[in-house]
């Protein structure tokens, strides 16, 4: 029986993964995913993803971690398989997706501040990763590079069917003619302000901002974004 690696909630870096828990939320790290690929031992392993996405390079460690496994690797997108979830679907040996599931591909973003070099600097910088993502897709599709970077530039959504016929995955699940869409709001990952909040409050545990009033004033922060819907993509 093959061993199951689940990708689900934001993608984040392992330093960070804890507040994610903290709050209860899923989320994946680079960490939960090399435990389960020490465990395997040359098993075969079966992926499933149902993800909006979130850091690039805690996604290409994941996808570097599966593209390098000795075993076979089955994903399945049984949800959404969107931005750095997309890169980690490309690592496997059979691609599967749910006849209900989609699939999402975008240019990177990021969070920046400073003057006119400080912003070229910083479009130099997503372009290159751009190209770096795009890597991973070419290498699955057999698509030019010209032709991946288009694709990201419009935010494409796929569903079963289209990527498929783009060569994104191998197989529709269930082989049925559905085209169901599932709505793509809130990716939940954490806002880096609520982050930095819960860093500097345990670096302080003796600072009145360390109590009960306050912790729930982060919870509410968090609800109010997910009734927003707000979208955080890096």
């Amino acid at each position: 029986m093959a061993k199951k690696i689940n990708i689900k909630g934001p993608i984040v870096g392992n330093s960070e993964v804890w507040i994610y828990e903290w709050f209860g939320i899923e989320a994946t790290s680079p960490n939960s995913v090399s435990k389960v690929i020490d465990e395997a031992n040359g098993e075969d392993l079966e992926v499933e993803i149902n993800s909006g996405g979130g850091s690039i390079f805690a996604g290409s460690e994941i996808y570097t971690i599966l593209k390098d496994y000795k075993g076979h690797v089955t994903v399945k997108i049984v949800g959404l398989a969107a931005s750095a979830a997309s890169v980690i679907a490309m690592a496997g040996n059979k691609v599967m997706m749910s006849p209900t599931a989609q699939m999402m591909i975008h240019n990177v973003s990021t969070y920046t501040s400073g003057d006119y070099r400080d912003m070229e600097h910083s479009a130099e910088v997503l372009k290159s990763a751009n190209n770096t993502i795009a890597n991973a897709y070419r290498l699955k599709t057999g698509k030019t590079q010209e032709e991946l970077l288009k694709l990201m530039d419009n935010e494409t959504w796929m569903t079963a069917q289209k990527a498929k016929e783009l060569g994104f995955i191998d197989e529709i699940m269930f082989d049925e003619e559905q085209q169901l869409i599932a709505n793509h709001g809130y990716s939940g990952l954490l806002p880096p302000e609520v982050i930095n909040k819960m860093r500097n409050m345990l670096k302080n545990p003796n600072d009145k901002n360390n109590s009960d009033i306050f912790m729930q004033k982060i919870k509410s922060q968090l609800n109010l974004l997910k009734l927003k819907g707000e979208v955080y993509h890096e």
